[in-house]
């Protein structure tokens, strides 16, 4: 999520967060959310992996099944807050992220639903000015981590010009872009038929972070999609509605650039409004606007 323009096997991943079953861009900012340890050196690739199965086993969703109005699980999520006091998530977005119901929360029929609206009592923004909008943005860390496997999320997305929701991982650790990110999905009002997988690190971030568009036969907000992302030693594989359309190797690294993703992710939905990539809302935009999140699915392989 930290680009400021568009985009161009095994299981041994999760962390001891959830017991013996797991062992753990809208808008960026990846080192806000990531763990501020120092780094460590990214551990060499596996130098040999069996053959991918294609075989795959629940072993954590959130169905976001519960009362209308209940705040997203604290047992799974966290929040990130404020604008001014993260540099405005290092895209210049407007919206302040809160952890009111308002802006995250369950619809009684199986869906969590993030909502960005004009803001009633903002925070500042990073322009020294009262944000005028409020959103939310939630993550997993220290929670629910993957190194390996399979993640995905089945979602409807808002329309509209400066629109910016987005499903997306970091390292657990490392400052941003050595701590890697991957972002599932992104998508922006203005391509209003498009979404974008990309990953970032050490000298392919931002604007040079790895990507590709996905198009749609149809505006994107028109219907639920499922993003998927499948995170295998040395490989990564984006996918839409069990189509790949974009795949990641060490071999499709700049020269020198390091290999950054063979450490555990945590998981972060949001929807932010404005910023670099997509712009600024207009009179066409409508608010409130809300990202609906069916579920959120993490599998090994087996």
């Amino acid at each position: 999520m930290n680009k400021t323009t568009p985009p161009p096997g095994p299981w041994r991943g999760f962390l001891p967060a959830i017991t013996a079953v797991l062992t753990a861009c809208g808008g960026g900012g990846g080192s806000a959310t990531a763990a501020p340890a120092t780094p460590a050196p990214a551990p060499a690739p596996a130098a040999s992996a069996p053959a991918p199965s294609n075989s795959w086993a629940l072993v954590w969703s959130d169905e976001f099944d519960g009362a209308a109005g209940a705040v997203p699980n604290a047992a799974n999520w966290n929040y990130d807050l404020g604008n001014a006091e993260n540099s405005g998530w290092g895209n210049h977005e407007l919206e302040y992220y809160t952890s009111s119901a308002r802006n995250a929360q369950l619809d009684g029929s199986g869906m969590l639903v993030i909502t960005a609206e004009k803001a009633s009592n903002p925070g500042p923004c990073w322009n020294g000015s009262p944000c005028g909008y409020t959103s939310a943005r939630i993550h997993t860390s220290g929670k629910i981590n993957f190194t390996y496997g399979k993640v995905e999320a089945r979602m409807k997305l808002p329309a509209g010009a400066g629109i910016w929701p987005a499903f997306w991982s970091l390292g657990q650790t490392g400052a941003w872009p050595a701590s890697g990110e991957l972002d599932i999905m992104e998508y922006i009002g203005k391509t209003p038929n498009t979404t974008y997988g990309t990953a970032h690190g050490t000298g392919y971030s931002g604007a040079q972070g790895i990507g590709k568009p996905y198009q749609f036969s149809a505006p994107v907000a028109d219907d639920f999609h499922t993003y998927t992302l499948i995170k295998r030693p040395n490989e990564i594989i984006w996918q839409v509605d069990g189509v790949e359309y974009h795949r990641l190797t060490p071999a499709s690294l700049p020269a020198g650039a390091p290999w950054v993703f063979e450490k555990p992710f945590f998981i972060i939905l949001n929807l932010a409004v404005g910023g670099d990539w997509p712009g600024s809302p207009d009179a066409t935009t409508v608010f409130p606007a809300q990202m609906k999140v069916d579920w959120v699915r993490v599998y090994k392989e087996n």
